[in-house]
């Protein structure tokens, strides 16, 4: 505890607050917020009716004697005491003593049960009593008050076809940069104002609302309020807390921000990502404010209630592994059913989308911070949650005093009227600030009323907008104009709750009433220690939980140590001659690439780990290093194995050196080697911060270091200006030490004959030959090295972390808003505006004119078509989880006995709460489910469903937005319309159809903007959602599933999302729909409703009726059910009337209750009456598969993935950029070799030059492209699911224009090479140089696409294509000929592509040459066309079949490819 002191001393002294300085402890300087409590980790303030008056008086003796006791003690044991009630067997009611500093987990669990039992009812209680408790020892409790003052926040982005990424752009604005940096050339960027000049207060104990349409600036705000602005916008005005600046305390530990996105590690679980985010942040200064409580309680005799007491004394022990507060948090957050479940991510299962939002919260709940920015916490959670989880906020912000804001997109009635005040923001301007009672008198002052049966939260974001603002006015004697969001600025300027905010900001905050410890000046939350212990055993738990990747490099270092000693047996290794020696330096050489490159896998491990890791540092959770070391450390055991294992296996297998130092001494330089490697790996991934930058870097970094270690090229043969590169190559040192320790071994002590007796040994000529040290010396001096160099990486490693930020962060949010505004004035100037705006504007009226006129627009036809399912039922294999637990069944039952039916031009709802079913109801029928198994029937139309001919007539909008992100809008709508609409359709109709989509879904404002990935850029959510809806509708489908629609947006773009439904259905199709948390005019906008219950019940299915009046009557018609308030949601209302908590009070089954009623009966006569087909009709047929032929499909697919790569530049950009590098750090490193061929040496030289430039090139390709295929492969699995295309023109596109590229790529990098390794000017031998190159560059890649395909993830995917490349080096000729490898392995070197290429580049260029080439040790000289034959292998008559072969590579990877992302589906649903 002595440093937890120490931690917690400030500079300013509390006593003047509290009156007092007795307890040795809290004499100290008592950080205030704990003489406060006033924060989410401070829960305590608040008081609970655990102290009723009448439960004290029934303590009995032993409890007083007991209690005295705890009193007697000194400060530091008494705080660390508590008392809690537990019934033991018999039912007999005991107290024991507990020592809160060792709760165990059912300690933990009887605190919080003790009073929160019903957390809607007894959480409000226990706040209470927990303040009372505070109060009546007069401890006061901090509070903030937040000013901003003339806020404005702009930013630069380019505009129109500038802003799209292509490779050109690229390079010009790039170019652009490097000039303006010089002060050359004008930027051509463009300034955006996101906030202008807003100001306002924020106050304690009152919870605000900021309200918005999307892109007004709520994020931007709330980042300024909490100090994260990017450091690349301009900011002027000032942020305050209690009068205080940003600079003058630690904002990110006074106010905690929780995100809107969700960003937590797959692999821990909920309660140990809330417990490490509890111990980093630490208690604040709960522990002192304790102290001093218990102090006064003690003077003035007040006994507390022990339930409280103990709760509150074991949330103030700092640095524990798990906190009470935790289990607090779980439970009021409903956390608690999946508390030991994984998070989960892409490739594992984990909790649902709402549990994670939830998770974010809690994880800044579980801190001290008094203030709380929450940006749109309602994503993703169904409107009942939302509610609860704002009334918590609410009682905490009350009862605690706490400072929060909180930004919703779609706040329900009930959940709006929760909040004291209102921010509205507008186009950057915040239009109203003030009292939640004052809003809509403020807008009728302005001319505006809500209409009745209208949420006032969806009023306040329509009535700023231009396109919604008519439908509002109230004065009906004056004719409507537009007014403007400045017109409203200025308007609120001269109402008296504008006026009376003026008058508030004009008198400045008194600093001197700022509680002491309001606001923090510590930078972390606990002591560098305690950080440190945090930071190593959460990332030895993700070591753990991540030990199949581990497994994994082991087994496969196991395999890859066999191969090399069965190719390099003992038997086969003759030692002490000139002739021998090469084989020992194949074997090592081998070695070294082998352990080196092991190390390669943490640079994906690492990557994963960065955004988490940003977001936790951001928020000063823990320092860099406190993150960095663990994974250095950790480690180390590792390399310990992995070295151990290669060098077991092989050492003795191989016969290198028997002597047993030896032994011992090539272990260490391997384990040298593999830490150096690791932290090399690890350094890349923290500079390079993605997996296609990091792929790239690490890939060009390991070529340098692998070229310059004097194996490739000897330092004999480097130019005298490289050789610092050769000393700066830590391969070198690896390889130095590895060697030396051979060949310096008495067996290579033979003099070599011919010179005088006492002249060099064998070893000694051997080591020289390549230029290494021959003095044994060396061998601890490059030891020495490789840890050195393990050293400064992790050193770097460490810094980069501290001192880089993640690759485009926040400029998703300023380039959106960018893009929409950039779109809908294209000038500043006033005309364009109003006329682009009136097109947009005439385009919605048409819409909602739209039913009543003749649809020109939809051109083509389409057969409605309705769907009937009776009696389905779906299962699932069992978790595991849950078989631990005990439970016996093999299948998990998601779906019990659901029948209804969907018709043409009715729209239906399914709703239900979280986890009721809904999207798993959906996928059945639409037929997207992979697994589980289905029982029950589904008709189309009368006709049994048939898989294939459905895809053709339905449409699926999932619920997460997947397109292909280098692709824009209109692309995207063309090409589903190219592969989906039948081939009789024209090009022009398909246009116009395209157009008639856009209008409708209202995409036109946009339809130039870049789709992007959800959360990095691009599009926002909202322009998404309509995006992935007129995906599918150009397909012309009869049959429409949507998921969620709605969730993730504000209450104006889900109403626009409505109308586009709405639209749809008009038309007369059927459409089926999940929904979340509907507002009133959402929810009445459906024809028809599904209630689901949990365990996957129907509760409901019939009509809603006008104003919901047949499904309230049918609910109220159930006994015990009350009756629904006026102007109450009634979406709201069921559910919580269906409650499973009210099933278990009425004691009814409403499941039950539905399939006893009439409405069941009915509803089983309409499903019989569709499940038989109509006279004269015929079940759906086509005469294809799919609607475009073979060639069509492979344009298509060519079409879009062109574009898709010329925007990508990333990829593209940097892997030109490579190249480029490569060929003339090559060709320096090369210079003029390709002519001098007099010498072995000089041979062995150029064929190390050639091995390289063909294999490394071709690696990096193979490595680079993963990611890119990984992405593409979610949105292919949409794609085709949808019966857009076959795999094999998918495949094809996807290889024929990385061929484009590459065969780029690779005439700039011959032309560089060719020239400067100095071939023969040929006409020829460049083409063959050309052609094989290319053939390497596309079977790798084809390659790296394939290992994709047959893996669930790219990280699995790098692994594979890595121990398939270290066969292919063994085996292509370079380390041995082949000749010299074991005749049982000769087979492999035909199964080697890079053999082939190496045969080929080499017989190409040399083998029709006839000069004479010397033999070292003979004295002799033989042409060089027949040593290559004979010693080497390379036939120069063979090479028309060696290029044939070349192309058979390509072939067999590409059909592997499209095969493999045909039949396996890593896509789990």
């Amino acid at each position: 505890m002595a440093d937890h002191d120490h931690d917690q001393d400030h500079d300013h002294d509390l006593s003047s607050v509290l009156h007092s300085t007795s307890s040795r402890r809290s004499c100290r300087s008592l950080p205030s917020s704990i003489v406060s409590g006033g924060s989410f980790r401070e829960l305590w303030t608040a008081p609970s009716d655990v102290f009723s008056q009448s439960a004290r008086r029934d303590y009995d003796d032993e409890d007083r004697l007991r209690w005295a006791a705890i009193e007697r003690l000194p400060t530091f044991e008494r705080l660390r005491k508590g008392m809690v009630t537990q019934v033991v067997d018999g039912g007999r009611v005991v107290r024991s003593e507990i020592d809160v500093s060792k709760l165990r987990t059912t300690e933990k669990k009887m605190i919080i049960d003790s009073f929160l039992k019903l957390v809607e009812e007894d959480n409000e209680k226990f706040l209470l009593k927990l303040r009372e408790r505070t109060n009546r020892a007069g401890i006061e409790i901090p509070k903030i008050e937040i000013r901003y003052e003339s806020l404005c926040v702009e930013g630069d982005a380019y505009v129109g076809s500038r802003a799209l990424p292509t490779l050109l752009n690229v390079t010009l604005n790039t170019i652009e940069s490097i000039l303006g940096l010089v002060r050359l050339t004008p930027s051509k960027k463009r300034k955006i104002q996101i906030l202008q000049n807003v100001s306002g207060v924020v106050k304690p104990s009152r919870m605000t609302l900021l309200l918005g349409p999307p892109s007004a600036g709520k994020t931007t705000l709330l980042l300024a309020l909490a100090g994260k602005l990017d450091h690349d916008l301009r900011v002027s005005g000032k942020v305050t807390y209690c009068g205080h600046e940003l600079n003058e305390f630690v904002p990110q530990r006074t106010c905690a921000y929780v995100s809107q996105h969700d960003l937590h590690y797959g692999e821990m679980t909920v309660r140990e990502t809330l417990d490490f985010s509890g111990r980093c942040l630490g208690v604040g200064t709960k522990y002192e404010t304790l102290a001093e409580l218990s102090r006064r309680e003690k003077e003035t005799g007040i006994k507390p209630d022990p339930e409280i007491d103990a709760f509150m004394k074991a949330a103030a022990m700092s640095g524990q592994e798990t906190s009470v507060i935790t289990d607090y948090v779980l439970k009021i957050l409903g956390l608690d059913i999946c508390a030991d479940i994984l998070v989960g991510d892409e490739m594992r299962r984990g909790i649902s989308g709402g549990q994670k939002k939830r998770l974010t919260i809690g994880e800044m709940l579980v801190g001290p911070a008094k203030v709380l920015l929450m940006d749109e916490i309602s994503n993703g959670l169904d409107s009942a949650t939302t509610f609860q989880i704002c009334n918590y906020m609410r009682q905490m912000t009350h009862i605690s005093d706490v400072t929060m804001v909180v930004s919703l997109l779609q706040p329900a009635p009930e959940t709006y009227e929760l909040f004291d005040d209102i921010i509205l923001l507008s186009e950057g301007q915040i239009v109203y600030q003030g009292p939640r009672e004052n809003v809509l008198e403020f807008f009728e002052y302005m001319g505006f009323k809500c209409p009745e049966r209208k949420g006032v939260a969806d009023f306040l974001q329509e009535v700023t907008s231009k396109k919604d603002q008519e439908q509002y006015w109230s004065k009906k004697d004056q004719p409507y104009t537009y007014i403007s969001v400045p017109e409203f600025v200025n308007g609120f300027k001269s109402f008296h709750i504008g006026q009376r905010l003026d008058t508030d900001l004009k008198i400045p905050y008194d600093k001197s009433s700022v509680h002491p410890s309001a606001l923090v000046k510590n930078k972390y939350g606990i002591s560098n220690t305690e950080l440190l212990k945090a930071c190593f055993s959460r990332e030895w738990l993700l070591m753990k939980r991540n030990s199949f990747v581990y497994v994994f490099k082991s087994t496969q270092i196991i395999i890859m140590s066999i191969i090399t000693f069965t190719v390099f047996l003992r038997t086969e290794m003759q030692v002490g001659t000139l002739q021998d020696g090469g084989k020992f330096y194949g074997a090592l050489f081998f070695g070294v690439i082998n352990v080196m490159f092991n190390g390669m896998a943490e640079m994906a491990l690492t990557v994963f780990k960065l955004p988490v890791f940003y977001k936790q540092r951001d928020f000063l959770f823990f320092p860099a290093w406190a993150f960095g070391l663990p994974v250095c450390i950790l480690k180390i055991p590792l390399s310990f194995l992995e070295s151990g294992i290669w060098v077991i296996l092989t050492y003795y297998t191989i016969g290198f050196a028997p002597a047993a130092s030896r032994f011992f001494k090539q272990f260490l330089a391997f384990f040298g080697l593999h830490q150096m490697a690791l932290s090399y790996f690890r350094l890349i991934a923290a500079l390079g911060r993605t997996l296609v930058l990091a792929n790239m870097l690490g890939t060009f970094a390991m070529l340098m270091v692998f070229v310059l270690g004097g194996f490739v090229i000897s330092k004999n043969d480097l130019e005298k200006w490289m050789l610092w590169g050769y000393y700066a190559s830590p391969m070198m040192y690896a390889q130095n030490a590895i060697f030396m320790n051979e060949f310096l071994d008495k067996r290579w002590n033979t003099p070599i004959s011919f010179f005088e007796v006492n002249g060099p040994t064998v070893g000694k000529v051997l080591l020289e030959s390549r230029g290494y040290f021959t003095h044994e010396y060396w061998y601890w001096i490059c030891i020495g090295a490789l840890f050195g160099f393990s050293l400064l990486f992790n050193i770097l490693f460490i810094a980069a972390l501290a001192y880089m930020n993640p690759i485009g962060d926040s400029k998703a949010v300023i380039l959106d808003e960018v893009s929409e505004e950039a779109k809908e004035k294209p000038s500043s100037s006033e005309q364009t505006f109003e006329g682009i705006d009136m097109l947009v504007k005439g385009s919605s009226e048409n819409n909602r004119s739209s039913e009543h006129a003749p649809r020109r627009g939809m051109v083509l036809p389409f057969e409605p078509l309705s769907l009937a399912f009776n009696h389905v039922n779906y299962y699932v294999d069992m978790p595991s989880e849950m078989k631990r637990r005990g439970i016996e069944e093999d299948r998990l039952q998601l779906l019990r006995d659901v029948s209804g039916s969907f018709r043409p031009g009715i729209l239906t709802a399914l709703v239900g709460v979280t986890g009721a079913g809904k999207t798993t109801l959906m996928d059945v029928l639409a037929g997207r489910k992979t697994g589980g198994y289905i029982e029950g029937s589904i008709t189309v139309s009368g006709y049994p469903k048939n898989q294939t001919t459905f895809t053709r007539v339905s449409g699926y909008c999932e619920q997460n937005d997947i397109h292909s992100p280098n692709v824009t809008v209109y692309e995207s709508l063309l090409y589903s319309a190219w592969l989906r609409l039948s081939s009789d359709v024209k090009t022009k109709t398909r246009k116009m159809f395209v157009e008639e989509v856009m209008k409708l879904v209202e995409l036109n404002p946009i339809r130039d903007a870049l789709v992007g990935l959800p959360g990095v850029d691009g599009l926002s959510t909202e322009q998404r959602k309509r995006l992935t809806i007129a995906v599918e509708l150009v397909a012309n489908p009869s049959i429409i599933f949507m998921d969620e629609p709605t969730s993730g947006l504000d209450a104006r773009a889900a109403a626009i999302v409505m109308r586009t439904v709405r639209n749809t259905v008009d038309t007369g199709r059927t459409v089926v729909c999940t929904i979340h948390q509907p507002s009133i005019d959402i929810f009445e906008a459906f024809d028809e409703l599904i209630l689901m219950k949990l365990g996957g019940q129907l509760v409901y299915a019939g009509p809603l009726g006008h104003n919901s009046h047949k499904l309230t009557e049918y609910l109220e018609g159930i006994p015990g059910v009350p009756k629904i308030k006026d102007g109450y949601n009634p979406a709201t209302w069921m559910l919580e009337v269906t409650a499973p908590s009210v099933e278990a009070q009425l004691g009814v089954d409403f499941a039950e209750i539905y399939t006893k009623s009439s409405l069941y009966q009915k509803n089983q006569e309409l499903i019989k009456e569709l499940s038989t087909p109509a006279p004269e009709t015929t079940d759906l047929f086509f005469p294809t598969k799919y609607s475009q032929p073979f060639l069509v499909q492979c344009k298509a697919c060519f079409w879009k993935q062109h574009w898709s790569y010329w925007r990508n530049p990333k990829y593209n950009g940097v892997r030109f950029f490579i190249t480029i590098i490569i060929a003339v750090l090559f060709g320096l490193i090369y210079w003029n070799k390709g002519q001098k061929t007099g010498t072995v040496r000089e041979l062995m030289n150029l064929l190390g030059a050639i091995f390289t430039a063909v294999f490394f090139l071709g690696a990096s390709n193979g490595s680079a492209v993963q990611p890119i295929v990984d992405i593409e492969r979610t949105v292919f699995y949409r794609e085709r699911a949808a019966g857009m295309y076959s795999t094999l023109p998918y495949a094809c596109a996807q290889v024929a224009i990385e061929i484009v590229y590459s065969a780029t790529q690779c005439l700039v990098y011959t032309i560089i090479l060719y020239s400067m390794i100095g071939f023969e000017w040929n006409i020829g031998k460049i083409f063959w140089f050309y052609y094989y190159v290319l053939m390497c560059l596309v079977y790798f890649t084809a390659y790296g696409m394939m290992g994709v395909a047959l893996t669930p993830g790219h990280q699995i995917g790098a692994i594979f294509m890595y121990f398939f490349c270290c066969f292919w080096v063994l085996f292509c000729g370079f380390i041995l000929p082949r000749e010299q490898i074991p005749i049982w392995w000769r087979w492999y070197y035909w199964a080697s592509p890079v053999s082939w290429t190496i045969h080929g580049v080499v017989a190409s260029q040399l083998g029709d040459k006839h000069t004479n080439v010397e033999i070292p040790g003979l004295g002799t000289s033989i042409p060089l066309n027949k040593f290559i034959k004979e010693q080497l292998n390379f036939d120069y008559d063979f090479l028309p079949i060696v290029a044939l072969v070349n192309i058979g590579w390509v072939l067999l990877f590409l059909f592997v490819f499209a095969y493999g992302i045909k039949f396996f589906n890593f896509q789990k649903r």
